[in-house]
């Protein structure tokens, strides 16, 4: 008889922390989240009955009808659909330049992971109403100035570092702090959001949460092993911190977060019978909220997890490099 995998608590889709939690108390190495990992504890584990459309749960009659709350999904789905597309083609350069085959198996799945990514954004889309025929154009046009003015810069920046400068772990540092730390926040925040107004929204953004817990720690990890063994490759670490840390100022990301803020804003006051009394966090009620309150959250968020992180990783001083608000 074929005994069923024990699924471990960071994989199991019931008992996973958020992954504000998660992302800053669990430790995982790549040499623990290998290949035969992925295969049973994220296959048979977190993606069990949730393979293709990453939900089990249904979506309202109201997200289909026209309005400033579909728009606001639709730009967000549509949005990161993009982005994870575009962390595939980037990742694909650490798999190739992966200095062995602990590092390569690693970062093979998160390519798959943020494939699927990709894929349950873009499959949402059409539970929402938008047509399947023509849907990757569709995405790409509604996405084109997010592409040029955000993505572009990123992906070419992390690409220069693996593939250009020849420099692994750098890149994983860039990854790691300077990308998924900074966007994780908002991808908590966009579960928290949806919970009541779109459970399948809300389910997929938890399923691609618990993923990011496993991403963001193992790099982590990945950076902090080398700086131990390596201490004199701190300088170039922090060079390459600051250069992010740099060019995330010059991007207008919050300008593309608050548009779909405004239009969410907009949105759920329609349903404030459904969500009264409900809190985004202890303490907040959502319809209490405003845009520009809810991206502040997520850049507290990003700080909360760089105070905990940058120290596990051996790099204390980088905390107030990526910190988005003073002391």
């Amino acid at each position: 008889m074929t005994s069923v995998p024990q699924i471990p608590v960071e994989a199991d889709w019931d008992r996973a922390p958020n992954l504000l939690d998660g992302a800053q108390e669990m430790t995982l190495t790549a040499d623990e989240c290998d290949l035969g990992y992925w295969l049973s504890a994220v296959a048979q584990g977190t993606l069990r009955g949730r393979a293709e459309a990453g939900h089990d749960a249904g979506t309202p009659a109201h997200m289909r009808e026209d309005g400033p709350l579909r728009q606001a999904l639709v730009l967000e789905l549509g949005n990161r659909s993009l982005a994870e597309t575009r962390a595939v083609e980037v990742l694909s350069h650490y798999v190739i330049g992966a200095p062995g085959v602990v590092e390569q198996e690693f970062f093979a799945t998160q390519v798959i992971d943020e494939a699927r990514h990709a894929m349950i954004f873009r499959k949402h889309l059409t539970d929402l109403g938008v047509p399947q025929a023509g849907l990757l154009d569709f995405i790409k046009e509604q996405g084109a100035d997010y592409t040029k003015r955000v993505l572009n810069p990123i992906a070419e920046f992390a690409t220069s570092v693996v593939r250009d400068e020849g420099d692994f772990i750098g890149a994983v540092a860039v990854f790691t702090i300077v990308i998924e730390g900074v966007l994780a926040p908002a991808a908590e925040l966009s579960e928290r959001k949806w919970t009541l107004l779109d459970p399948a929204a809300a389910e997929i953004a938890r399923g691609a949460s618990i993923d990011e817990i496993r991403h963001l720690t193992v790099g982590s990890s990945i950076v902090r092993e080398h700086l131990a063994r390596n201490p004199s490759y701190r300088p170039r670490l922090i060079e390459l911190i600051r250069r992010g840390r740099r060019l995330w100022d010059e991007l207008p990301s919050e300008e593309f977060v608050l548009e779909r803020e405004e239009l969410f804003q907009q949105g759920m006051f329609a349903h404030a019978e459904l969500l009264d009394g409900y809190e985004v966090f202890p303490g907040c009620k959502l319809l209490e909220t405003t845009p520009k309150q809810r991206y502040d959250l997520a850049e507290q968020w990003t700080d909360d997890m760089a105070e905990v992180r940058l120290p596990y990783m051996g790099i204390p001083e980088a905390v107030d490099i990526i910190r988005n608000h003073p002391r």
